[in-house]
């Protein structure tokens, strides 16, 4: 697969980001790590941010993903919710950037989140290149389904792809969370929120029958 080298803005990021981390309150415990690059130094926002200025990514605080690692979180992204229909993949609206703002924040949940990415992506390509001699964005489709299906169940998994499923169940809450808060995901789900009525007249008839007030 192929993805666009264009970020995601920062903005779009943080709205994401603010969404999302209600979703992923739930979310499973960390992954032990070693051996990464160090957490962001910077305290984040504080109690008072600047909400008319445009900051770009890496502003605030600096992103951590490397190109090899985008690619990589891009093809796993784009392969957990493909393009369907008129639905574009989780890839194509950039979740994989939306991923890296999450994991770059100096907060304890992104924090912790952040060793569970990056090891596992350390695991992902290891395993990609013991098993087809290529990293994981090389793979085709059905190399890449392949290791994912060893490891989309934690409590299934064999010994030694248990620790590529933890990562795989964390990224894959992160990218379902970044998918299904944007205009897109949410349309996907038929999610349409709070739309304005020129009339209501009340709870659909369906829907009391369900709670059997009908």
């Amino acid at each position: 697969m192929s993805f666009s080298e264009s970020r995601l803005d920062r903005r779009a990021a943080l709205k994401w980001m603010i969404a999302a981390g209600a979703t992923l309150a739930a979310a499973g415990g960390p992954m032990r790590a070693s051996g990464q690059a160090a957490p962001p130094a910077t305290k984040g926002y504080g109690t008072d941010p600047l909400l008319n200025k445009e900051y770009a990514p890496g502003d605030v605080w600096p992103l951590t993903m490397t190109d090899a690692q985008r690619r990589t979180a891009a093809a796993l992204c784009a392969l957990i919710i493909p393009a369907e229909g008129g639905v574009p993949s989780a890839a194509d609206l950039k979740v994989h950037d939306f991923i890296d703002e999450w994991i770059s924040a100096p907060y304890p949940d992104q924090l912790r989140d952040r060793e569970t990415v990056l090891e596992g992506l350390v695991w992902l390509n290891r395993e990609s290149r013991a098993r087809f001699g290529e990293d994981f964005a090389a793979l085709t489709e059905v190399q890449q389904s392949a290791i994912a299906d060893d490891i989309c169940d934690a409590v299934t998994a064999k010994p030694d792809h248990r620790e590529g499923a933890r990562f795989f169940a964390k990224f894959r809450d992160l990218t379902a969370a970044g998918f299904f808060t944007t205009p897109e995901g949410m349309k996907d789900v038929g999610y349409v929120g709070n739309t304005p009525l020129i009339e209501f007249k009340g709870p659909p008839p369906e829907v009391l029958a369900k709670l059997g007030l009908a």
